[in-house]
């Protein structure tokens, strides 16, 4: 099966690229094996700009026992943790190797890179059926000893939560997508080399990682190379990972353009938001919360932070946030309370949050935050990613570089403004009546900063705009027992079916918290 460019999210998640066919002998599978040749950043860089030149190649399907595989026949694969790459040697990771098949159909080629003083050289990493368990009847299909012509993906394991035992760290797998783990972590969100045409009036093209170039360093880091390839652009990508209580990538991007570009987004981030105290009512669930985010926040380049909750929308919804250099944008996992979730085996309580950090200054551009309507919690619905202002040739090129964290990523109650600790939504108006059905009520609650350390009777205010709708009625005051100030809006919504809402609060001549962004569409409600 080929996957084309405009395949659904969903899918994109679970598949995989390249650029190599597949082809079958009758006495097994055989991969081109070349000998170990030189390698570094900038012939990686120098492949991507040559490939740009040439015509785009569509992939060749899978053929034999590959091509037969389906999803039951998926579930019986097993990498085999006996033959993890590096395992024999003092590195501080373990290489585990994801099988193609289903929709995992085309290989990709993973490749070590090893050093000799300032010389480094790249030979092929070979995978065959011995490197897998196959189990039940499945076994009895796969060709013995057959060498494989790649592989669908790769993970990194490191002794990232016991020193004696390796966990998982890091997976890439399907098209440009990657995910990591910070220590105490479960998998959740995900982030992507790049995108293109997301949720537009063009197809979206979801460009793939199709070669990788692996090494372990001295310093405790893996360093990952990654060939990428689609109809519209090629890149050369870097990643530095470095495990630990958050987990950190430095990420180097390299971009040519074959095609024009509608729209591009750089450092795009993929999660899931179903519902929370917004918009539960809607969920006959006995869960409070269900999602791997809970916001998307964003520190820019003034100083000032904004803390947007995310949403399930009745409809496809897109906000625009204009930034010159942002500091850093990130989708948040705030709320780590297991009894807000009360789900034992998906422990949404642990999935990380992950910030996106510019090493150098990405100039102007929007933030685009895109929310996909879903019923279930298997659908990824959120993206986010940076914009950079002025058009895309083909014939351009561009450089990206930027830091990546994953893990808890808590905010610092001792800082200086409060931040959002809950959004709460319901129906507006006055308890206890019939209230009208264009009202909606909205509760927010602010701790940490010096807000934490004031009194009801000290001088604060509560500072809220309205733009599609009007402000009936504000209160704000500390909650009884505790650190927590809440503001309460009551908004009508006219006429308009999408209301925008920002609130923050002040006094003493300053931003004592975060500014609070929302989206309110009626259908929603």
């Amino acid at each position: 099966m080929i996957f084309s460019t405009k395949m659904s999210r969903r899918h994109l998640l679970q598949s995989t690229a390249a650029v190599t066919a597949l082809m079958f002998a009758s006495r097994g599978y055989t991969q081109d094996a070349p000998a170990s040749e030189p390698f570094s950043f900038e012939t990686l860089t120098e492949m991507a700009q040559a490939r740009a030149a040439e015509a785009y190649v569509e992939p060749t399907p899978p053929e034999g026992f590959l091509g037969d595989l389906d999803y039951d026949d998926y579930r019986l694969i097993r990498f085999d943790g006996d033959r993890a790459r590096w395992a024999d040697t003092d590195s501080q990771f373990h290489v585990h190797a994801f099988h193609t098949g289903w929709l995992f159909g085309e290989p990709v080629k993973l490749f070590e890179v090893t050093r000799d003083g300032d010389t480094a050289t790249a030979a092929p990493m070979i995978f065959s059926t011995d490197d897998f368990e196959y189990l039940n009847a499945l076994a009895d299909r796969v060709p013995e000893h057959a060498e494989l012509p790649g592989v669908a993906g790769f993970r990194l394991n490191a002794r990232l939560n016991h020193p004696d035992r390796f966990d998982e760290l890091v997976a890439f797998l399907g098209a440009s997508y990657f995910r990591a783990l910070g220590r105490d972590s479960r998998y959740g969100l995900s982030a992507r080399g790049l995108a293109l045409n997301t949720a537009g009036p063009m197809p979206e093209e979801f460009p793939r990682f199709t070669r990788f170039y692996l090494e372990h360093d001295a310093q405790g880091a893996a360093v990952v190379h990654a060939l990428l390839d689609s109809p519209s652009v090629t890149g050369a990508y870097r990643f530095v990972i470095r495990p630990g209580e958050a987990t950190e990538m430095d990420v180097t991007a390299r971009l040519f353009f074959r095609a024009d570009v509608a729209e591009m987004g750089i450092a795009p981030l993929t999660s899931m938001f179903l519902y929370n105290g917004i918009n539960r009512a809607g969920f006959d669930d006995y869960r409070p919360r269900v999602h791997d985010s809970d916001g998307m926040r964003i520190v820019q380049r003034g100083g000032d932070v904004i803390w947007r909750p995310l949403n399930n929308p009745s409809r496809l919804a897109g906000s625009y946030f204009a930034e010159n250099g942002p500091v850093s944008f990130g989708l948040h996992q705030r709320d780590r309370d297991f009894a807000n979730y009360q789900d034992p085996e998906a422990h949404y309580e642990m999935r990380p949050s992950l910030d996106v950090v510019p090493a150098t200054d990405w100039g102007p551009g929007h933030i685009r935050l895109v929310e996909i309507p879903t019923d279930l919690e298997v659908n990824d619905n959120i993206v986010a990613y940076f914009i950079p202002e002025g058009d895309i040739k083909a014939g351009d090129a561009r450089e990206f570089s930027y830091l990546l964290r994953w893990g808890d990523l808590p905010e610092n109650d001792g800082a200086e403004i409060a931040h959002v600790v809950d959004t709460l939504a319901g129906a507006g108006g006055v308890s206890g009546v019939v209230n009208a059905a264009n009202k909606r009520k909205f509760v927010i609650d602010f701790k940490g900063g010096l807000l934490s350390r004031l009194t009801a009777e000290d001088d604060v205010t509560p500072i809220v705009s309205v733009t599609g709708g009007e402000l009936v009625n504000v209160t704000l005051g500390p909650v009884p027992g505790g650190e927590i100030w809440r503001m309460v809006l009551d908004v009508s919504a006219q006429d308009s079916d999408v209301v925008e809402l920002s609130a923050h609060v002040a006094g003493y001549s300053r931003k004592l918290t975060e500014t609070w962004l929302y989206q309110w569409t009626r259908e929603n409600a």
